[in-house]
């Protein structure tokens, strides 16, 4: 039975699982954040999505089946640096950035009293729409990579199409692009 103060940060955990994955390339080299750390802030997201499930059994098992194909695709990637497994990891990390956020929002939406934890959740449930969003265009460049002529080429593709992502989403819009 899991601790119920861990259940309880749920969203927070998520959370700043989140942040690392988004700001963690500010941090670290962008070669070393995007071939390990950023793989790996995924698997502990992923994890932490887990966390969010602790009472759905069938969608428990769902996530844990995709956090096996994620470690193994991060080890073999790992193993095997010349094979390109990237619309892979992306088609992994979109499953379940869609289920996860479903369960966000619902469990947000039930929410009885708005707390620091709902707010924590309600970010999380934001933060992962971007992450839709990027996995969708980063899953269009891959099989297209002409697809988004009028990015930056100084800046690395992937911190690009995340902040086109996040463009979108706020609704700012496209006059750099």
């Amino acid at each position: 039975m899991m601790k119920p103060n861990i259940y309880n940060y749920r969203f927070e955990i998520f959370l700043l699982s989140q942040l690392g994955i988004l700001f963690g390339s500010l941090i670290f080299p962008f070669e070393l954040f995007d071939t390990v750390f950023s793989p790996l802030l995924f698997i502990i997201n992923l994890f932490a999505g887990i966390l969010l499930t602790h009472n759905k059994p069938k969608l428990k098992r769902i996530l844990i089946a995709l956090i096996f194909c994620s470690v193994t695709v991060f080890g073999i990637q790992l193993s095997l640096p010349d094979l390109d497994l990237s619309l892979l990891r992306i088609t992994i990390n979109f499953l379940f950035y869609l289920l996860v956020t479903f369960e966000l929002v619902t469990q947000v939406w039930k929410a009885q009293v708005v707390s620091t934890n709902v707010i924590a959740g309600l970010i999380s449930g934001y933060i992962s729409l971007g992450f839709i969003g990027y996995f969708i265009c980063m899953s269009i460049v891959i099989l297209n990579p002409t697809s988004f002529g009028g990015i930056n080429p100084d800046l690395p593709l992937t911190d690009e199409i995340m902040y086109y992502a996040y463009i979108t989403l706020l609704t700012i819009g496209y006059g750099d692009v």
